[in-house]
């Protein structure tokens, strides 16, 4: 069986991934940038990278809090720019909050947006932190 190095290129788009998407979507994500590696080759990489190989289901999006908050995309936007959420920038205008950070502020809002965040409803909040 003969193993092709993994190219630098390769293991940069691996690691801006690895926490995002699952090993399936990384494969499909690389298979469409012209780089063909298996699910499994992928998962070992990770490993080796220090990685987990199971989908990350404590990050998540402005968009996807924002939808189940039912808010506006950019008011959570507003939020990290502000401070307010801790978030990592994903991409140009994406952000990625963790479960824990979100967790953090749903509990501990700033003042002048105390009484917003008191009207949310409780089961989204459980739902979205646990």
């Amino acid at each position: 069986m003969m193993r092709i190095r993994w190219t630098e290129e390769e293991l940069t788009i691996l690691e801006e991934m690895a926490q995002m998407f699952t090993v399936k979507q990384i494969a499909f994500r690389l298979k469409r940038r012209g780089y063909y590696r298996t699910e499994i080759a992928i998962a070992c990489k990770l490993y080796a990278l220090g990685y987990s190989t199971r989908p990350t289901l404590d990050n998540y999006s402005c968009s996807e809090i924002a939808k189940n908050l039912c808010l506006h995309p950019t008011t959570i936007t507003n939020w990290v720019k502000q401070g307010w959420l801790k978030a990592k920038k994903r991409y140009v205008h994406c952000y990625q909050v963790r479960s824990k950070d979100l967790k953090r502020f749903l509990q501990n809002p700033p003042a002048s947006i105390k009484k917003r965040i008191a009207a949310i409803d409780p089961q989204v909040i459980s739902y979205l932190v646990g």
